[in-house]
């Protein structure tokens, strides 16, 4: 080694922060997918993190060997099942997931529906939690799948437990795509949705996301008054009855008020 040249080529320290430019390179490259799954092939992910298209293959290449992305039948990306394993795995021991479990299973119970909950991921949530309800017809959702803010009751909640301007600085940059005729695809238009949201105390998602679909949502906040994750309710139109609104509201926000204060409790 060069004395004169503590960080020369055979340095630790070299080769740690080489190791770390790598890897910060695949993070971006799995941020990107992850926040556009199934929408964004080799030409698309090679504008939007501006690598040369060379080392977006190769980033990409590797991490498709990993297990850590799949390529579908278009030529786009998508996570791995790899990765969602790994999550899985960090979700069934973390402080939210332990500590909403209970509660969220007697939503289910007294509701009969099913229950969301999600975490904020990249511009949109991820389900980290389900309960299928035990009717007949059930929700298509699944444990990791990510879904977008402006269509959902999670996704809307987040929004509004977040401080005005914030909130308003996200909505700018959504993209705001139509999954229903009820979608909000207007920035005006949804971010006055927030604001109605935030007076109410709960989201309400009027089969925006999908038809014949009502959700319920309200936030958790962790122990330092910080919105960490959203609940739902989800609720086939066939079985809504408009005079259980109330009780719907009523339930989603003791629900998520119970979560966060046993949040609030966890020692570290």
């Amino acid at each position: 080694m060069n004395k004169h040249n503590p960080v020369g080529n055979g340095n630790p320290l070299a080769q740690s922060v080489q190791g770390t430019a790598s890897f910060s390179k695949f993070m971006i490259v799995l941020q990107a997918i992850a926040d556009s799954p199934g929408k964004l092939d080799i030409a698309k992910l090679t504008g939007v993190t501006g690598f040369p298209r060379a080392t977006t293959h190769r980033i990409v290449s590797g991490l498709i060997a990993e297990g850590l992305v799949n390529q579908d039948d278009n030529g786009t990306y998508l996570l791995g099942f790899r990765l969602i394993q790994f999550a899985s795995r960090s979700w069934e021991s973390s402080d939210l997931r332990t500590t909403a479990r209970p509660f969220i299973e007697a939503l289910r119970n007294a509701t009969s529906e099913t229950v969301h909950l999600a975490v904020p991921s990249g511009n949109g949530m991820a389900y980290i939690d389900k309960l299928e309800s035990p009717n007949a017809v059930r929700m298509t959702t699944r444990i990791g799948a990510r879904v977008e803010f402006h269509s959902t009751s999670v996704g809307k909640a987040y929004l509004a437990a977040l401080p005005e301007e914030r909130a308003r600085q996200i909505i700018s940059t959504l993209e705001l795509p139509r999954f229903t005729r009820y979608t909000f695809t207007d920035p005006a238009a949804f971010a006055e949705e927030i604001r109605k949201t935030r007076e109410r105390g709960y989201s309400y998602d009027h089969e925006e996301n999908e038809l014949d679909i009502r959700c319920f949502g309200s936030m958790i906040y962790d122990r330092s008054g910080e919105p960490v994750a959203g609940v739902s309710i989800s609720i086939p139109l066939y079985r809504y009855n408009e005079e259980d609104h109330a009780n719907y509201a009523r339930l989603i926000r003791e629900t998520a008020a119970a979560i966060s204060n046993g949040l609030a409790m966890v020692v570290k």
